[in-house]
């Protein structure tokens, strides 16, 4: 029964973030309890990590909201709902901000300093430059990485708990905790032992700022401005070859020229040898089905590397390695040895040292001097790699990485990672093509390992010859037992420590994993995997794997692959795809762009529950645009949340009981039409459709309080009666099931209306059934919509009139076809009193309509 003591007198938003947080936190409302569950029961969310470096964004709201929508609807179903959070600390993002936050650098040369106080403590979003920073040890760097990432991950949690999100708060866990460290170097030892980890010596994609190898997954191409240079190539003929380049600085490390197997032009010189401008170099000019005969002319040089290309023809063509830039981007100092002429190597002395850049300025003036260089440089623009959160593009050097099978080379491996990607259910199903695109392109295993400082450790050591070189060959393996270990100062196996670094002995590994390779992991993660095997058999395979489009190629995908190597499956049952933010200009926010929207002070302003119905209006996959000068639909939001709770506080101060007899029409008719709404949002969150869930709701919603409501009040009021108390009956039994449809979209006015009446939670309630309406509903819909009709032609001819809607009518003649007379007379008393209708006719029309109004005079 209602309690008029817990209703305000001014229902109002404000502040039921903190209220209501604070008591879900204490009664372990969204708490998972494993006791008496089974894989049946349970609906496992593997929730994204969000990256804690910095501050999150609307983007974030958006996509944890609909994550949040499915939750809180899986718990009503009485489903044992496992929703962990988790937070992504490690990897290069996180030191970017501790270098800029505390003006430091990692310097691993140097010693540790116990009582180290970092320079500065935030420098309100300013970039300090790289030589204002101040170099320290990397155990000191590491605990600036670790102090500044629990900071964030505290803001990240209010935030989280004042957005409203259903999480259970003591299943968290850390990409850089001991837990994490523990899984993800179980699972590369097991990869090292199935074979699928592996180390190479081969061309790596690198970063010049980072200082470390990027993977394919990270790569985006942005258009550039640059130009072609047309260069001549020497025949021993006397003659010539022209090629165009874009990047002539690294003519010292051409080792071929290359053109299409079918060009007429070029096929004559096919095993003949050219000479290279300036440095004088005999290359040979090969065939390959790569060169485009219609780029250029036709011919093009293979660098070792200027792109990707031409490590592929490098690979597959069996050329040699002449590569002159270091892992600093600069030309090194030493000189190919095929450079062998006096005048090649005085002009190679010209570039060292150099960056790219300055180099390529200073190749172009010698080609311009010994005349190779033809006509001037034509201005291009063309797409160059780099790594997505670098800002200068990559270059490709040689080194030795540790890498992860993914199908590239494995055809076998590729086509069990597609037919994986069939085995999901896709929500909307047009994004697994995305996946299978992304298998089916792969060109190389996934790098893993990064020369970065705080991650994951790689748990191996390599023993040194007799001369101190390390035996990359054979590596040793950290145990089982050992683990979490860090190889850089922990002792090797069969060692001790004075052994470390000397010939004979040993060296650990420094490089760490990429933080993929741990975020690949998060089902095993948070599920216990070879910590708790009864939660991870209890958990896994998820049910539900939700995240933004732009990381299928990265965490699904890799996700997808672990899975597979380790459990022959896959790893979640359903994939829920979010569309992007875009500005109102439609480009995609990003910070990279400097439009992204902080969501803080939305939330302040318009309240956790008006930003989700704005987030929870976009369907999956679907981008939503937003404009933070006028969030339109955040403000439509707050109005629907604030009428929900104006509607309750109304329909609750009427007396009388939900479970009392209703007998009359026309609400039955509203009952029926609601068990339509109800059977309408449940098959839309079944088939992961949230924003089709929420609008019938909400279109149910409005009707219900702008003609229902209005229609029944006076009878409602009424004297005790069976049709007062079917009236008030159909409207408590009406917004009982209201709130619990609306729950999970605006949780915090949904509880605030049920505790009204409620002593439990709403968000534990069991969700409506049909059951609840169909034996009241009988009446069907159509009389609920035919005086909905009627109320809007009743309010109109009074607006025309320039009346208000309480001027009494003498007279009003409703036109309708038989069928629907029948129906509005059962509605007549109704009809009469919201009009303040004094004599109601009927009259038969084929069309519906209200006319013969007659206003009584004032």
């Amino acid at each position: 029964m209602t309690d008029t003591a817990r209703i305000p007198d001014k229902p109002a938003l404000e502040g039921l973030e903190a209220k209501w947080g604070g008591v879900w936190e204490s009664d372990g409302t969204y708490r998972f309890d494993r006791d008496g569950a089974t894989r049946d029961t349970i609906f496992s969310i593997d929730t994204p990590p969000p990256t804690a470096s910095g501050s999150l964004h609307i983007g974030h709201v958006f996509s944890y909201t609909h994550t949040d929508v499915m939750a809180r609807y899986q718990r009503m179903r009485g489903r044992c709902v496992f929703y962990p959070m988790g937070w992504d600390d490690n990897g290069l993002p996180t030191e970017r901000r501790v270098q800029n936050y505390y003006g430091v650098r990692c310097d691993p040369s140097l010693p540790y300093e116990p009582d180290f106080t970092p320079p500065f403590e935030g420098t309100e979003g300013k970039t300090i430059k790289p030589a204002d920073q101040v170099p320290i040890s990397r155990r000191n760097f590491i605990e600036l990485c670790e102090r500044l990432t629990a900071e964030d991950e505290q803001h990240f949690e209010a935030l989280w708990r004042s957005l409203g999100l259903s999480v259970d708060w003591t299943q968290t866990y850390r990409t850089i905790a001991d837990e994490a460290l523990f899984t993800s170097q179980l699972a590369f030892i097991r990869n090292v032992e199935r074979g699928e980890a592996y180390q190479a010596l081969a061309p790596t994609l690198w970063d010049v700022t980072f200082r470390t190898a990027v993977a394919q997954a990270e790569l985006e191409d942005r258009e550039q401005a640059g130009h072609y240079h047309r260069v001549t190539f020497h025949r021993h003929d006397g003659g010539t070859v022209e090629i165009e380049t874009s990047r002539p600085e690294l003519i010292p490390a051409c080792v071929a020229l290359v053109a299409h197997p079918d060009d007429e032009r070029y096929q004559p010189l096919f095993g003949t040898t050219v000479t290279t401008p300036v440095f004088g170099v005999e290359v040979p000019v090969v065939a390959h089905h790569l060169a485009q005969k219609d780029k250029g002319t036709g011919v093009a040089m293979i660098c070792t590397f200027g792109d990707v290309t031409d490590v592929v023809w490098w690979r597959e063509l069996d050329l040699p390695n002449r590569a002159i830039i270091g892992f600093d981007g600069r030309i090194i100092a030493e000189a190919p040895e095929a450079i062998t002429s006096e005048a090649g190597r005085a002009a190679f002395a010209e570039l060292a040292g150099k960056t790219a850049y300055s180099a390529k300025q200073a190749v172009v003036e010698q080609l311009r001097a010994s005349g190779d260089l033809l006509g001037d440089p034509k201005p291009i623009t063309h797409p160059v790699k780099f790594y997505e959160k670098g800002d200068r593009p990559l270059e490709i050097v040689s080194t030795r990485q540790w890498y992860i099978v993914n199908g590239a080379r494995d055809e076998s491996l590729r086509e069990r990672l597609v037919e994986r990607g069939r085995q999901i259910d896709w929500h909307p199903e047009f994004m697994r093509v995305r996946y299978e695109n992304w298998v089916g392109g792969l060109s190389g295993d996934w790098l893993i390992s990064r020369q970065r400082f705080f991650g994951v450790p790689i748990p191996v050591w390599y023993p040194l010859d007799a001369d101190g070189n390390p035996v990359h060959d054979e590596p040793i393996i950290a145990t089982r037992e050992m683990l979490p270990v860090d190889p850089s100062s922990t002792t090797a196996p069969g060692y001790d420590d004075a052994q470390r670094g000397v010939p004979g002995g040993f060296v650990g590994e420094h490089d760490i994993m990429d933080t993929w390779a741990t975020s690949s992991l998060t089902p095993q993660l948070a599920g216990g995997w070879e910590r708790d095997p009864e939660l991870f058999d209890l958990v896994f395979p998820y049910s539900l794997r939700p995240q933004g489009q732009d990381i299928i190629r990265t965490w699904l995908f890799s996700t997808a692959l672990r899975a597979e190597l380790e459990h022959g499956t896959v790893p979640w049952t359903n994939a829920a795809i979010s569309g992007f933010i875009v500005d109102p200009d439609r480009k995609k926010m990003s910070k990279s762009k400097g439009n992204v929207v902080t969501p803080a002070g939305l939330l302040e302003q318009h309240g956790s529950d008006a930003v989700r119905y704005w987030a929870a209006s976009s369907r999956l996959g679907t981008d939503a645009a937003f404009d933070p000068q006028n969030p339109t639909q955040v403000k439509i939001g707050r109005r629907l949340a604030i009428k929900v709770l104006n509607a309750a506080k109304f329909i609750l101060g009427f007396e009388g009981r939900a479970d009392a007899p209703v007998i009359v029409p026309v609400d039955r008719s509203m009952l029926a039409g609601l068990a339509d709404v109800v059977a309408s949002a449940t098959r839309a969150y079944e088939g992961y459709d949230h924003a089709r869930a929420l609008e019938v709701t909400e279109t149910f919603f409005w009707t219900f309080c702008d003609d229902y409501l209005e229609l029944v009040k006076e009878r409602a009021y009424g004297e005790p009666s069976p049709e007062q108390a079917s009236a008030v009956a159909a409207l408590k039994t009406a917004l009982g099931v209201l709130l619990r449809l609306f729950a999970p979209v605006i949780p915090f006015a949904a509880e605030e209306a049920w505790r009204w009446s409620h002593d439990g939670s709403v968000h534990v309630a069991a969700w409506p059934m049909l059951d609840e309406l169909a034996a009241r509903g009988e009446a069907g819909v159509e009389l609920l919509e035919l005086t909905s009709l009627a109320l809007t032609g009743i309010r109109r001819a009074k607006t025309d009139a320039k009346a208000s809607q309480k001027t009494p009518v003498a007279n009003a003649v409703i036109a309708a076809p038989a069928v629907a007379i029948a129906l509005l007379q059962s509605a007549e008393s109704d009809l009469r009193a919201v009009g303040r209708i004094a004599e109601l006719g009927f009259t038969e029309a084929e069309e519906f309509g209200v006319r013969d109004i007659m206003l009584e005079a004032p």
